[in-house]
């Protein structure tokens, strides 16, 4: 994947066990390709979709917000849409249907860059996962369902901001589920330095997922339970 300038992007590629399958596109937030990121892509492997995850921060790994602040501010958010763009075109080719779309399930800062995705390819994207994420765009174009995961708590995303969103999604006609964790604030479904995982909050929105992900595009089916 090229980036402006000749710079090639870098990224983490799985595959489901049947060798193929519906294709996601999985946008981590600012911490970085994490190895719990990578964790993530191989579970919605073992579901039966081909991922790939883009390294937003180009190989950057924060250990604080302040950290990630900083990190976030010094990537240019132009390269970061090119990457995205010739993110969509390689997984697309991976897929077991190269003229069909995919998905995008995206993180806080990946939700958002999730949602200018699938607004500004809409025949790349059929459906989008926002955790704990908010755009502030035109979503005119957006054809995708959208299932949003929002914390009760939270001090990066205000309430404000993701009942515009909200609004904006439904006074456009578009197909949108909105779901509220109780007792959660941001970052509830990823193992991050804030040390505000909630596993249970995380199960139950990622059982959701992964039924509104198969709802778009059934997935193959997962490989069985390894005998213990």
């Amino acid at each position: 994947m090229d980036r402006p300038g000749g710079q090639a992007g870098k990224a983490y590629f799985v595959r489901p066990e049947s060798g193929t399958g519906p294709g996601v596109l999985l946008l981590h937030s600012w911490w970085g390709l994490t190895d719990s990121v990578k964790e993530t892509a191989h579970r919605l492997a073992d579901a039966g979709f081909v991922v790939l995850v883009p390294d937003l921060l180009e190989g950057r790994l924060p250990e604080t917000s302040a950290e990630a602040e900083v990190e976030l501010a010094s990537v240019d958010p132009n390269s970061t849409a090119a990457l995205l763009l010739s993110s969509v075109v390689t997984l697309r080719s991976q897929t077991d249907r190269p003229d069909g779309p995919v998905a995008v399930l995206g993180y806080s800062m990946g939700a958002s860059w999730a949602l200018w995705l699938a607004t500004r390819q809409p025949d790349s994207v059929s459906s989008v996962v926002a955790y704990y994420g908010s755009q502030d765009i035109d979503f005119d174009e957006l054809a995708a369902t959208v299932l949003i995961h929002l914390a009760e708590r939270d001090d990066l995303v205000s309430d404000h901001e993701t009942a515009y969103l909200e609004a904006q999604l439904r006074l456009l006609d578009k197909d949108v589920e909105v779901i509220r964790h109780p007792g959660t604030a941001h970052w509830f479904a990823e193992r991050t330095p804030a040390d505000t995982h909630d596993p249970a909050a995380d199960d139950a929105a990622w059982e959701q997922t992964v039924a509104f992900l198969r709802r778009d595009r059934p997935a193959r089916p997962a490989r069985p339970a390894r005998p213990d």
